[in-house]
C-alpha cells in the first residue's frame, strides 16, 4: 500500500459513513459525486415528478416496465405497487453502487436489477424472458453522455418497445425530449416545478400504426 492509498482511506471511510447516515439520499449523493456526468442530478426526483411522470402509464397492460439509471430507486416502489401481479420491473444502471443498493433493498420477485448499459436493453430484456417492454423510463443525462451513446440508447429503446408503449424521460433541459423526437413520431411534454431544479418531462409514444 503506497502513500496515496493510505491518504484515500480516511476520505472513503468518511464518505461511506455519510452515505450510511443519510440512507438512500446519501447513496445517491455519493453516486453523483463519483460519477456526475452519468448521474446528472444531486438529488432524487420529487414525489410530484414521480406522480406526473407515471400518470399516463396503463398499468393493467404493463407486463414489463424498464428503467434506465434508477439511482436508489426513487421510482421503483411506486412502479412495483402499480404493476399487476404478473408484471415485472427491470432496472439497468452502469453504477455498481446503485445496483448493489437496489438488490439489497428490494426483495420482490418481480424486480430485476442489472449492471449494464441501456444500449444493450434488447439483450437484457431477453435475458429475463421477455421480447419487448411496455414502458421504458429514463433519467439519464443525455446531454452529458459520451458522443453517440444517447442516439444508440434511443434507437434501442424504440426497437424494444411494443406498439402502444412509450419512452418516458425526465431531465432539466431539452436534450432527452429532442432526442426522443428523432425516433418517436408523437411526443408529449410537461413540466414539474415542484422539483429541484424544475423538471422537463417527455413521453415518446410508439404508435400502433
Amino acid at each position: 500500500m503506497n502513500g496515496n492509498d493510505i491518504a484515500r482511506q480516511p476520505r472513503r471511510s468518511l464518505r461511506d459513513r455519510l452515505a450510511r447516515a443519510l440512507g438512500p439520499t446519501g447513496v445517491f449523493v455519493r453516486g453523483f459525486i463519483e460519477h456526475p456526468r452519468m448521474v446528472g442530478a444531486l438529488w432524487p426526483s420529487s414525489r410530484a415528478t414521480v406522480k406526473a411522470m407515471l400518470a399516463p402509464v396503463d398499468w393493467q397492460r404493463c407486463k414489463l416496465f424498464v428503467e434506465y439509471g434508477p439511482g436508489v430507486g426513487t421510482y421503483c416502489q411506486t412502479v412495483l405497487d402499480s404493476l399487476p401481479r404478473d408484471g415485472e420491473l427491470l432496472v439497468i444502471d452502469t453504477n455498481p453502487l446503485f445496483i448493489d443498493f437496489l438488490k439489497n433493498h428490494y426483495r420482490d420477485s418481480r424486480f430485476h436489477a442489472v449492471l449494464g448499459s441501456a444500449e444493450d436493453v434488447e439483450d437484457i430484456v431477453r435475458s429475463i424472458g421477455h421480447e419487448q417492454a411496455d414502458y421504458v423510463l429514463s433519467g439519464l443525462p443525455f446531454s452529458t453522455l459520451p458522443e453517440g451513446v444517447g442516439p444508440a440508447i434511443a434507437a434501442a429503446t424504440y426497437r424494444v418497445l411494443r406498439k402502444g408503449g412509450a419512452f418516458l424521460t425526465y431531465q432539466y433541459a431539452g436534450a432527452a425530449r429532442d432526442l426522443t423526437a428523432r425516433y418517436f413520431k408523437r411526443v408529449d411534454t410537461g413540466r414539474v416545478w415542484a422539483n429541484m431544479p424544475p423538471c422537463l418531462l417527455a413521453w415518446g409514444w410508439k404508435d400502433t400504426d
